[in-house]
């Protein structure tokens, strides 16, 4: 019998947590103990009970933002835009975001979760004083899971790897004043300069770090799916052509003006028939979303649900004859896969992606595994739309995309890469046991 190494993977995202970012961690513990490593999750509390087959030490939090608000009279589980009556526009702050913006800048610095990290700390401590951990692994946002993993690293001489899923200070969602900005930017130095190695999700965010961060290995490691969600009898479709799309829209950043925009355009041309077309959103209820889908006259073709848990967003994935990506036009973005994309992949339905940058690994992804489109203008997105609708109403039913061009990026390729990062800093750490944040390698590295 083989005995595991133990990895304490330090992260603020775990199911039954719903955020997207749990997934990745959750993928990288069910599949790590195939490839020699046993898991030990440290995590704050969960809103409910985690999975059984893991071990999960939760601890407490001090929520930051709500004991500001509880200071204020405030109401701590509504935003100040909600208590104050204020419809936030698209991508554009509301005047209480611009009212509360220097207040925010310091009580969340450098993020609103920092209120875990001496929680977080001491339980990781009193676990390392009684158990034999051979590895330290934090994966952000937020990045206090970083401060975390590097005072305990320091602390307890074990080797540490930084799981970037989002840059830090190279995020292009990083929106702060310029003495933040500069306060931060030294912090990541100070804090990731202490990592043994790093780890992000594609080659063009390797690129921005290895530029901010020298003499360190940076390793690619794509997001993936778990395999056993893309394991289902087929379910059956929707009668009419559906396109859906679940998540949060990020204020607009996340924009789906465009697909409303060739929705109307083909409608009104006779392309397509109102009554056999529904968008469902599963997400975000934005005040302008809803502007939005009344302007472009398709009331009674979109329709926004709201938040759903994550076993109905895969199911109605699934049915769905399409799936719609939405990204942001920034060119920074060109190295970001959406967690999305990859439950997308497992779910087997076509993927029409809209609204990215000209270059983007998502365009490369989809070209690669032929699961869908990247439409890149309106005259594209019109083009493949009629396409579909054309199969639709032809067969009844769109085609699936094809399982064996999307299993390289499963869950269990993803952990058995991890691994060998792991494998790799806990065997340097132990040939050179008084640094184990040195590493003489400082070339990039992709694992694919």
């Amino acid at each position: 019998m083989v005995l595991l190494k133990n990895v304490l993977i330090i992260t603020y995202h775990f199911p039954p947590m719903p955020e997207i970012g749990g997934i990745r961690l959750y993928g990288l513990a069910k599949y790590l103990p195939k490839y020699g490593w046993n898991p030990i999750i440290l995590t704050p509390t969960l809103p409910g009970e985690p999975d059984s087959q893991f071990q999960v030490i939760q601890s407490s939090y001090d929520d930051v933002v709500a004991l500001w608000k509880r200071r204020m009279g405030l109401n701590t589980k509504k935003s100040l835009n909600e208590q104050f009556g204020v419809s936030k526009p698209k991508d554009q702050p509301s005047i209480i975001d611009h009212l509360t913006y220097l207040p925010w800048e310091v009580i969340t610095y450098p993020d609103p979760m920092r209120g875990w990290y001496k929680h977080a700390v001491k339980a990781g401590g009193d676990l390392l004083q009684r158990e034999q951990i051979n590895a330290i692994l934090s994966s952000s946002s937020p990045v206090t899971c970083h401060l975390i993993a590097k005072t305990l690293a320091e602390k307890y001489q074990i080797p540490w790897i930084a799981d970037l899923r989002d840059l830090w200070t190279q995020n292009p969602y990083f929106n702060h004043c310029a003495l933040r900005k500069f306060a931060e930017k030294r912090l990541e130095l100070r804090i990731l300069g202490k990592a043994s190695a790093w780890v992000t999700v594609s080659e063009p965010l390797a690129d921005d770090l290895s530029h901010l961060h020298t003499h360190k290995p940076v390793y690619v490691i794509t997001n993936g799916f778990d395999p056993e969600d893309a394991s289902f009898a087929p379910p059956k479709l929707t009668d009419k052509f559906t396109i859906t799309y679940t998540g949060v829209l990020y204020n607009g950043k996340r924009d789906p003006s465009l697909l409303f925009e060739a929705l109307e355009n083909l409608i009104s041309d006779g392309v397509l028939a109102p009554d056999r077309v529904e968008v469902r959103f599963f997400g975000s209820q934005d005040s302008w979303l809803f502007d939005e889908i009344r302007d472009a006259n398709l009331d009674g073709v979109v329709k926004v649900m709201g938040f759903v848990p994550r076993n109905q967003a895969l199911q109605r994935q699934r049915e769905s004859q399409l799936l719609l990506l939405l990204l942001w036009n920034n060119p920074q973005e060109k190295g970001v896969y959406t967690g999305k994309i990859f439950e997308y992949l497992a779910a087997g339905r076509p993927i029409i992606a809209l609204s990215g940058p000209g270059e983007s690994v998502v365009k490369d992804l989809l070209n690669e595994t032929q699961a869908g489109h990247y439409a890149s203008s309106l005259e594209d997105l019109e083009d493949i739309l009629s396409k579909y609708y054309s199969e639709y109403i032809r067969t009844g039913a769109i085609s699936p995309t094809k399982e064996d061009a999307t299993s390289k990026y499963s869950h269990l390729e993803m952990a058995k890469k991890f691994a060998g990062v792991l494998d790799k800093v806990q065997t340097e750490a132990s040939q050179h046991p008084t640094s184990v944040s040195t590493c003489s390698d400082s070339t990039q590295k992709s694992i694919r």
